[in-house]
């Protein structure tokens, strides 16, 4: 069989909770359902009805994974959900979040966005003391510091727990009684809290999966923040130190959907405006500007409108790929890039064009993408790219790979043009890109992946590896995950 997979950033996963809905688990399936491009390996839902935890979960996307049936026997007004996509850990059904434990707390179950950076060295130290771990994700280490710290009330063992760990969380927790929100104080990956009419609160990792369940957006979960909502109410605290804000630049420009609003700002803004600064520092004369799709579609409208060059959709992107067991050998040369785009060439043959796309990891399928663009036959073509170039792994949530990988970190502009095979490369400067980003100035954000600049440096965990080999696995057949 044969896996296609773009070389491009992937994003670790999406999460959603709801308190106070009378079908609390059919909601946190719609809201996985609008997050499904935050991860497709697998989904999961955890629901109480204030007694039980009832718990399903499975490899595949939401609509493949839960069934009516499935989803009527998680009872209960209150779930947490979870799309994955593995930063930390092999992408087994052990490791589907959200995990369910039992401990002297009580019963709870927790889903988590991130990446948890000191957590190989917890893990080693909690296997020493004793503790036997279940799944290779990072998340269960919180599990284990809640059990064994000495806090007898479950939310002093929350911040205790939380008081050791290191990284990007947006974290959510649910018990028999109540739904926890937590979001680590660097604020690296964005969480929002939302409110349905009939009072039900709603967290999830972006805007968009309020939308499809009627819910309305009430404000982000602030970096540091605490937020516990059970029958009582809702009460937020802020219980941990606080930190230099450090939010996702990728997260703007590719992870999350334009239709949210995340870090207090509209994605589809900062996108537009990526493309409108891209296309002032970086002019050509050309005749059509054409998106990558889908995450390049609006910089690509913002590069057209600055510009005044004419946008058209030209690269076509199948959006049902994923393993095929035919492949024609050499007899079709890019089997994988060609599976998921196609070239339309009556709209770009004999024309210079512009080709917008969000970011170049290895270059490798830009490198095809290219060719694809010749073999239709443009006059010219010429990348740009609404993001630096990616010089750095990041270590946050988000699986780039490591810097040898990077093509970015080893080549000039002109080089990585020549290894494409464009007529001319423009990156957008890093200053124009946090300009972008209305809501924050230059030190309000994490750019470690195009500057190297990481606002909590994870060598001294010990974590300067490449984030899917912190925990490693044995498949059934001896290969290492």
């Amino acid at each position: 069989m044969t896996e296609l997979v773009a070389q491009i950033p992937r994003e670790e996963c999406g999460i959603y909770g709801i308190f106070g809905c009378p079908q609390a688990a059919n909601y946190v399936y719609l809201g996985l359902y609008s997050l499904q491009h935050r991860g497709q390996e697998s989904a999961g839902i955890v629901s109480t009805n204030g007694t039980n935890l009832y718990r399903y979960a499975n490899m595949g996307q939401v609509a493949q994974v839960f069934s009516r049936s499935k989803l009527s026997a998680l009872q209960g007004e209150a779930a947490i959900g979870h799309n994955r996509y593995s930063t930390t850990g092999a992408s087994f059904l052990r490791n589907v979040q959200p995990i369910r434990v039992e401990s002297r707390l009580g019963g709870f179950s927790l889903a988590h966005n991130g990446n948890i950076i000191n957590s190989s060295q917890i893990r080693q130290e909690l296997e020493k003391k004793g503790s036997i771990f279940q799944t290779t994700v990072d998340t269960e280490v919180v599990a284990h510091l809640m059990s064994m710290n000495r806090e007898t009330n479950f939310m002093s063992a929350l911040i205790e727990a939380f008081s050791h760990i290191e990284g990007a969380y947006s974290l959510i927790l649910l018990s028999c009684d109540t739904l926890y929100a937590v979001r680590d104080p660097n604020g690296f990956r964005p969480l929002v809290l939302g409110q349905q009419k009939s009072g039900a609160y709603v967290v999830a990792s972006e805007t968009c999966a309020f939308d499809i369940t009627e819910t309305k957006y009430i404000r982000d979960i602030e970096a540091g923040e605490l937020v516990c909502i059970n029958n009582q109410g809702l009460k937020a605290y802020h219980p941990f130190v606080k930190r230099k804000t450090s939010l996702c630049t990728f997260e703007n420009i590719y992870f999350s959907r334009p239709d949210s609003i995340i870090f207090n700002n509209s994605v589809y803004n900062a996108r537009k405006k990526l493309g409108c600064f891209l296309a002032k520092e970086y002019p050509v004369e050309a005749d059509v500007v054409v998106p990558v799709p889908d995450s390049s579609n609006v910089a690509a409208i913002g590069y057209a409108e600055e510009s005044g060059i004419p946008y058209t959709i030209a690269l076509i992107r199948s959006h049902y790929i994923g393993r095929t067991f035919i492949e024609p050998d050499q007899k079709i040369r890019d089997f994988g890039a060609r599976i998921k785009y196609n070239v339309v060439k009556t709209a770009v043959k004999g024309k210079r064009v512009i080709l917008v796309d969000d970011s170049i990891v290895r270059g490798t399928t830009a490198r095809k993408l290219v060719k694809m663009f010749w073999d239709a036959e443009v006059k010219e073509l010429h990348l740009r790219i609404s993001a630096p170039p990616t010089r750095h792994p990041c270590y946050y949530g988000v699986d780039i790979p490591t810097k040898e990988e990077l093509i970015a970190s080893s080549n000039s502009v002109e080089k990585i043009a020549q290894h494409i095979g464009v007529d001319s490369i423009g990156y957008i400067s890093l200053e124009a890109t946090h300009r972008a980003m209305q809501n924050g100035t230059q030190d309000s954000w994490c750019d470690a992946c195009f500057s190297g600049n990481y606002p909590l440096e994870p060598e001294q965990f010990g974590s300067r590896q490449k984030q899917k080999e912190l925990f490693t696995e044995i498949t059934s057949d001896g290969a290492q995950e």
